[in-house]
């Protein structure tokens, strides 16, 4: 154990954000266990250990938040003196997905019941290991860890989406101020969800202790996520739409008029922005996002730029969210000392290649399988 720096626990460690949070834990010495329902897709991870199982399952949730040290991992048992709670928890897991998968309707009871179930799991069973351990156990001692001094602290990642509609219906000027959240009126289910969950960690830390850290994502993107499929979110998709298209360009679809307005967030910047929120004493809520707004339209020519295609759009209907929304960065730049510092273009650029190369070798191995 000692040549870790510190233990940490990432929950949804195969998703996008996840993986991309071990590999930085990892890089600053960390020892680290994943868990999620799935491997991540697009690479190895670099968890030290990584543990498949359900989140929403109370009995998994209690074993995973123990760490055992050099005695023994998840799958084996140890004595309990050897068990001890995390430094810190990164909960990135949730049902979610972009604006055709959150928006349609038809998986409002999905999403609110299996995050909702995820992150009560998550504090219930923090509450009770803490209260296993409550500074006086000697099993403490043995860990070389005072329980009162150094409670393990959990970040949860929220997401814009739980903005009030009524501030986001002009698409030049959307309020997404951290206090603008009251009186609260989010759009969709996904956002009301969102909104209880940061609650919930919020009201474990009054009535329990628990130190959380809560930041609202605005549309993180960037390469190894999901880029089809249905929950992909718009820079994947608008990149996935115009890598497949030749050489000379062509024609893409664009849900509704292509004037709503989004900012977009590079993967490395929500990072850095969510370790230095957990290394603060800030606890939130807190915007992580970009400033730079730009219509749908704008991130198609975006797109098209960092291509060096001939892009068009055809307009067509489709599940559309607010009709404007922008981070707000006043307050992240106050306590944390962050902002954003990529182009969009230069984060669509990496993705772009990215996804390109992921077309490029679908078709291969689609020619080998075809050729054999």
């Amino acid at each position: 154990m000692s040549e870790y720096k510190k233990t940490a626990l990432v929950l949804g460690a195969g998703g996008f954000i996840g993986s991309h949070m071990v590999k930085r834990l990892r890089s600053e010495g960390y020892w680290v266990r994943g868990v999620d329902l799935k491997y991540p897709e697009f690479s190895e991870t670099e968890a030290n250990e990584f543990v498949q199982g359900d989140l929403r399952d109370v009995e998994f949730v209690r074993r995973v938040i123990q760490y055992k040290g050099e005695q023994g991992n998840f799958y084996n048992s140890v004595p309990y003196r050897y068990i001890r709670p995390f430094d810190e928890i990164y909960q990135f897991a949730a049902d979610m997905g972009g604006a055709g998968f959150v928006f349609s309707g038809e998986n409002d009871a999905d999403i609110m019941h299996n995050s909702v179930s995820v992150n009560l799991n998550v504090l219930e069973e923090q509450r009770k290991l803490n209260e296993t351990f409550d500074g006086v156990n000697k099993e403490w001692t043995e860990c070389n860890r005072p329980a009162l001094d150094q409670p393990t602290k959990i970040f949860y990642s929220g997401s814009a989406c739980m903005y009030p509609e009524h501030n986001q219906l002009d698409p030049d000027n959307p309020d997404c101020r951290e206090e603008s959240a009251y009186p609260a009126n989010p759009d969709s289910e996904y956002g009301w969800e969102k909104l209880f969950s940061e609650r919930l960690y919020f009201a474990y830390n009054r009535n329990h202790g628990i130190p959380v850290r809560v930041a609202r994502y605005h549309n993180i993107f960037g390469p190894e996520g999901t880029w089809d499929g249905g929950r992909e979110k718009a820079p994947a998709a608008i990149c996935r739409k115009v890598a497949y298209l030749p050489e000379q360009g062509g024609a893409i679809e664009v849900w509704g008029d292509g004037l709503q307005t989004r900012s977009f967030l590079f993967i490395d910047e929500c990072i850095e922005a969510t370790r230095r929120l957990m290394d603060s004493d800030f606890m939130g809520p807190v915007n992580i996002g970009s400033e730079e707004m730009v219509t749908i339209n704008q991130l198609v020519e975006t797109a098209a730029k960092v291509s060096d295609k001939e892009v068009s759009k055809i307009h067509i209907d489709g599940p559309l969210g607010v009709r404007g929304r922008n981070s707000n960065n006043d307050v992240v730049r106050r306590e944390l000392g962050w902002d954003y510092s990529q182009t969009l273009e230069e984060g669509i650029r990496k993705t772009y290649e990215w996804i390109s190369s992921q077309i490029e070798d679908r078709v291969e191995v689609k020619q080998l399988v075809t050729t054999q």
